[in-house]
């Protein structure tokens, strides 16, 4: 399939595009003034996206404010499918999607090694599974760790990867333009157009699972220097007298908050080892061991908002994640460490919960490379 713009990456066509895919159903005179046009520039602006079938009118009618009514603008979410796919040190699981990064279908395999070739040869393997290249407009991946601007993946702890130029050897083989990025920067980017952020201009995404990760957005974009995939808050310090994490630090957020953290700790005290999920099963049934190291933990999450909320002055955090339910299981802990936290006339903070598994890692991909080609910084 063809790019979704074959624009210049300043053409104002371009946010024409960008606000409908955000805000749209939108109407004329409502995208007009968010963009600061003229309805007649509006309109000639908007023919190229019309005739290209990637936006169009709704059929009902709805008031524009001035004049007769007029039919919003949609965004055509079938106009164009993309790929993504969340790499991890087991697998590569992918999805493709609309232009509304909706899941239309999902695949999964298994990596053979953490060699490059065999990665490599598993994300096309993938991609085939979910229809060939040729049926996409793009590719997007996302990965734990460091990336450069054009792709290269700089470090990559868990695949043992230095300066692997990712997305060069994958657009070789596919053809299509392919954008690589860290996976908790997708995942805010996902959250920002299509999720939990739609519509805000400034808020911090926290995820919690085999690492604890952070985004940020503010003024409408999403906060991503070359250090963003270093998971730099995975050691903040949260609990003084907290355990240690693998690098040495005590009580820190990657000691106290992930899931491997957690299952080591009902082990260490109990002698056995139990899944996540049944720490948290044990914990709502009120086991004292599970119940004392999930309210610990609470009362870690919370501080951990606060800080955020405190350091950033957003007052909307999403959280996410495949240990996020730990949010469900200690609610009142959060809360009351958020509280002890915060002056009492800040704003108060907002939490929106966002289930996610691997599936929705890898829609963060797809959402990685639909916003790139929207915005025109695709190669």
């Amino acid at each position: 399939m063809e790019s979704v713009l074959a624009l210049s990456p300043d053409s104002p066509v371009r946010s024409i595009a960008r606000e409908v895919l955000i805000h749209g159903p939108i109407s004329r005179s409502n995208l007009a003034s968010r963009l600061g046009l003229s309805g007649a520039s509006l309109t000639r602006l908007s023919k190229p996206l019309l005739d290209a079938g990637v936006v169009r009118e709704r059929n009902e009618l709805v008031s524009g404010g001035v004049g007769r009514p007029t039919r919003p603008l949609e965004i055509v979410p079938e106009a164009h499918r993309f790929v993504g796919i969340k790499l991890s040190g087991t697998s590569a699981a992918g999805v493709a999607t609309n232009l509304r990064s909706d899941a239309l279908a999902t695949a999964e395999r298994l990596l053979p090694s953490h060699e490059v070739r065999d990665v490599v040869a598993t994300i096309l393997a993938v991609i085939e599974d979910l229809g060939g290249a040729a049926q996409f407009s793009g590719v997007g991946i996302s990965i734990g760790g460091k990336l450069s601007a054009d792709g290269v993946v700089v470090r990559a702890p868990f695949l043992g990867w230095r300066d692997v130029p990712l997305a060069q050897l994958i657009e070789a083989e596919v053809a299509v333009p392919v954008a690589v990025e860290n996976d908790v920067v997708a995942l805010t980017m996902a959250e920002h157009w299509f999720g939990g952020g739609r519509g805000e201009t400034d808020f911090a995404v926290l995820t919690v699972g085999a690492g604890v990760g952070y985004g940020l957005v503010l003024n409408d974009a999403v906060i991503a220097p070359p250090d963003a995939g270093l998971g730099l808050l995975g050691h903040y310090p949260l609990d003084p007298s907290g355990p240690l994490c693998f690098e040495g630090h005590r009580g820190c957020s990657s000691a106290v908050l992930t899931i491997p953290a957690i299952c080591a700790q009902v082990a260490a005290t109990t002698g056995q080892q139990c899944r996540y999920e049944d720490i948290l099963d044990l914990a709502r049934a009120g086991h004292p061991v599970a119940r004392a190291v999930m309210d610990a933990a609470g009362t870690a999450l919370g501080t951990l908002i606060a800080a955020v909320g405190n350091l950033t002055m957003v007052d909307l955090v999403v959280l996410s994640g495949e240990g996020m339910e730990l949010a469900g299981v200690a609610p009142e802990r959060i809360d009351a460490a958020i509280a002890k936290h915060r002056d009492p006339e800040a704003t108060p903070i907002r939490l929106k919960r966002q289930p996610t598994d691997f599936g929705e890692w890898a829609r963060g991909a797809a959402a990685v490379v639909i916003q790139r080609s929207i915005l025109g910084t695709l190669r």
